[in-house]
């Protein structure tokens, strides 16, 4: 009988605040970039969910396989960005002490006010077993991000580990853009799960 994915014991249920972080330098060049270049990225982006409807996004690194959270790659734009997202990045993940964490998707995520994120699960392989983290570069009072229907509020500058694995989905109810960094983070020395060979094996899976 093989295992059936579940996810990674160590990822939080709900919000798990992180602590704040400096986003400053990372916030000033995020807002400074022109419409066309938000535009050309998200027309090429890799993450194409229906849940995301029309919040845009610009993707710094993925992974190339969905089933495999291991298998990571970096994106034309990462290496220009690189200097002001490690800090951010660094900063946000201090909490967890892994001495060899590995980032496998970094992105931008812009939702445009009055925007929703729809209801929706994480549901590919590769997204249960890394931690899924938001630093809010922007927002207002009108954001509420709902997990299984329990809706907070994220402020500027704080990282947050969110539960993907729950029923998650966001509101823009501000007339102002919500602009986060978002991430996913694992401990390269845990071990691997024991369904992880089955589901790389599996086609259809």
């Amino acid at each position: 009988m093989r295992a059936a994915p579940t996810p990674n014991p160590r990822k939080a249920r709900g919000l798990r605040r992180l602590g704040p972080v400096d986003i400053a330098a990372l916030r000033a060049a995020v807002l400074a970039l022109p419409e066309a270049e938000w535009d050309r990225e998200n027309a090429e982006k890799p993450n194409r969910f229906e849940a995301l409807d029309a919040t845009r996004h610009i993707v710094f690194r993925f992974v190339s396989n969905l089933k495999d959270w291991r298998s990571d790659y970096d994106r034309p734009n990462w290496p220009q960005w690189r200097a002001l997202l490690e800090p951010v990045l660094a900063q946000a993940v201090a909490p967890y002490g892994y001495a060899n964490g590995v980032f496998p998707r970094v992105m931008l995520a812009r939702m445009p006010g009055g925007g929703v994120i729809k209801p929706h699960r994480d549901a590919n392989p590769a997204a249960k077993w890394p931690h899924k983290i938001h630093v809010p570069l922007q927002t207002n009072d009108g954001v509420t991000f709902f997990t299984d229907g329990v809706g907070e509020h994220m402020p500027e500058g704080e990282a947050v580990e969110v539960d993907n694995m729950a029923v998650h989905a966001v509101e823009n109810r501000g007339a102002e853009d919500r602009i986060h960094l978002i991430f996913e983070y694992y401990d390269a020395d845990q071990p691997e799960p024991e369904w992880l060979e089955a589901v790389l094996a599996n086609p259809d899976r």
